[in-house]
């Protein structure tokens, strides 16, 4: 029967086979639930931003103009619902691009012409691929990376990602070395690399990528005559120092770099928290790649609805203004009762400040140092603690025993629920470890009992540093973008 099919409807190059979509799976046949499911699984491998929620439904409520589909905004409906120009509706764009640049700090301006929609940051990612590069051909991408990569841009492509490896000794930061290694072992195996792939601010380590690094890469890719793709879907949820920096503003600090090899990947998924809306942008520097792309994004367009809906939302500065702010407190604050929930009972965690997940640290629960242990760890916190993190061999990560910890896609109470679940969960194989007679069981139970105690204070004071409410009515009972 395979024989009938393309080599595409029989492979597994989707990736759905690997541990990262394995957790998902068993979160959708047991979804937590407080009363419901109690003793479900959590879901902690979706980044997803649903903490400021409430503010877009507040803007919805009080702008019932910006919808077709309401009585205020019906008289739209014809000239939205018929056929457009595949470039996009001029508002949108332009709404677009302010967006970008007031996330950037206005540091830089933004050519709403050069801005191609697609159906989201996948399928921003593999229209570059295919503007860029031919099957067989390599892009370099820094490890640890997000899975979803190795689908988006291989699966129909046919091109390879390459890693760059980088590791804990200098927090997995890209160095110059690391480039020229990766790169000269391409040529070695004869790949023809077309280009280097940044993700900033980075998933799965919540980093941003700083002004010299971003720099350098530059100086890379132009030295090596090499494209340059920087994704910055996670720009806005930068929520303390250092800053995010644009590979926009070294572009524009560099005046003789050949901006033809630049390219930016955005999308208002994680910004905003609008996966469902499947809004991706290529922004390119480079004409050809711009009028190439926006041929291709008619195999992916936004609908208009949605593109006459997002004008109208960003093209309102006192709201874009006020959720910028309230979104990155609230990300600090969620981050922060997550560190510290961690940190009570000796678990580490990058140092970060962007994104929505923790890369946890969880190096020394290992039997050993190998990724067959850090699966086999991973197993037992999927069955038996009932949580779905990330191990970091899905994400290409150099080293064992890292585990990416989403934050942002439940409400206060599932936190806490999860936070204890961890907390007894360590308590006890720490407990295990050591000997399993009557004193220790005591000493393991006494521990648990003052571990959930300080857990009770944290959830107190998160709330006071919250709004009044929870921002979310509900637990994530979902887990698909």
């Amino acid at each position: 029967m395979n024989q009938l099919l393309s080599k595409i409807a029989t492979n597994d190059g989707h990736g759905e086979n690997s541990a990262f979509f394995d957790g998902w799976k068993a979160y959708d046949s047991d979804p937590y639930h407080p009363t419901r499911n109690p003793s479900g699984v959590i879901q902690m491998g979706l980044a997803e931003n649903q903490l400021s929620f409430d503010l877009i439904q507040e803007w919805v409520r009080n702008n019932p103009k910006a919808s077709i589909c309401t009585a205020e905004g019906s008289n739209d409906f014809k000239d939205i619902a018929i056929y457009q120009d595949y470039h996009g509706l001029p508002e949108f764009r332009n709404a677009v691009a302010r967006f970008m640049e007031k996330v950037r700090g206005n540091r830089v301006r933004f050519d709403p012409d050069r801005i191609v929609m697609s159906g989201g940051a996948t399928g921003a990612q593999e229209t570059l691929a295919f503007c860029l590069a031919d099957a067989g051909d390599a892009l370099l991408v820094p490890t640890p990376y997000y899975p979803g990569n190795d689908r988006d841009l291989t699966w129909r492509t046919g091109i390879q990602l390459l890693p760059v490896v980088c590791d804990s000794s200098n927090d997995f930061k890209i160095t110059r070395r690391a480039l020229e290694t990766a790169y000269k072992k391409a040529q070695e195996s004869n790949i023809k690399v077309k280009g280097l792939l940044l993700n900033n601010p980075s998933n799965p380590l919540g980093t941003v990528i700083d002004r010299e690094t971003l720099t350098d890469s530059l100086l890379f890719t132009n030295e090596k005559n090499i494209h340059l793709i920087c994704d910055e879907i996670y720009s806005a949820t930068v929520f303390s120092q250092p800053g995010f920096t644009s590979i926009a503003e070294i572009v524009q600090e560099n005046s003789d770099c050949n901006r033809n090899l630049i390219h930016i990947v955005y999308s208002l998924s994680k910004d905003l928290g609008f996966p469902g809306f499947r809004v991706g942008i290529v922004y390119s520097y480079n004409d050809i790649v711009v009028n190439c792309a926006r041929k291709m994004s008619s195999f992916g367009l936004v609908s208009t609805q949605t593109q006459h809906l997002i004008a109208s939302m960003l093209s309102d500065d006192v709201f874009v203004d006020r959720f910028i702010a309230e979104s990155s407190k609230r990300l600090e604050t969620r981050h922060g009762t997550l560190s510290a929930g961690l940190a009570q009972v000796g678990i580490g965690s990058l140092k970060s400040n962007a994104g929505l997940y923790c890369w946890m640290d969880l190096r020394r629960l290992l039997k050993e140092a190998t990724f067959e242990a850090e699966l086999e760890l991973w197993r037992v916190i999927i069955n038996d603690v009932k949580l779905n993190v990330s191990p970091g061999a899905s994400f290409h990560c150099s080293e064992p025993g890292w585990f990416r910890v989403c934050f942002a896609n439940m409400d206060d109470e599932t936190m806490m629920v999860a936070l204890n679940r961890i907390h007894k969960f360590v308590i006890q194989k720490k407990g295990c470890d050591q000997g399993s007679g009557k004193k220790q069981c005591r000493r393991s139970k006494l521990e648990i009992s003052l571990s959930f105690r300080r857990l009770d204070e944290m959830k107190m004071v998160a709330s006071h540093k919250m709004s009044p409410h929870s921002p979310m009515s509900s637990p994530l009972v979902r887990a698909r973008t």
